[in-house]
């Protein structure tokens, strides 16, 4: 019965990873906001990130969710490497390196000048109770 169990297991985190099927299974607030930015008055460096950005991160998570959360450039910088890690997101050192740069470029220029209109950023612990409440 055990090795059945550790089968059940290992054959669950096999599907967890498979191209298609690493969509968060939680809504956060932020997710039902706009799920896009009008990025053309940016520095064309900040605009190549963007679509980067949007490519890459919305294979995990609705690309909403990062467009309307207010981080700390620190805790932006954890969120990408926790990202990074993730499997099949695909994304390099030098990218995560890019999307990094467009987060805060967009945290500086677009978020701290109207924080009210964006969600701060959930705990973990905040999470984990969005996920049982669904």
């Amino acid at each position: 019965m055990h090795r059945l169990s550790l089968l059940i297991v290992l054959g669950g985190l096999c599907l967890q990873a498979l191209p298609g099927q690493t969509k968060s299974n939680v809504t956060l607030p932020q997710d039902k906001g706009p799920d896009k930015i009008d990025v053309s008055a940016y520095p064309a460096p900040m605009q190549a990130n963007y679509k980067l950005f949007s490519a890459k991160c919305s294979k995990c998570h609705t690309i909403a969710r990062p467009i309307n959360t207010m981080m700390k450039e620190d805790e932006w910088s954890r969120y990408v490497k926790r990202m990074m890690h993730k499997p099949n997101s695909g994304i390099s050192d030098n990218q995560g390196k890019e999307i990094f740069e467009f987060l805060i470029y967009d945290q500086t220029n677009r978020k701290d000048k109207n924080p009210k209109a964006f969600f701060p950023a959930l705990s973990d612990e905040e999470i984990d109770k969005l996920k049982k409440g669904q």
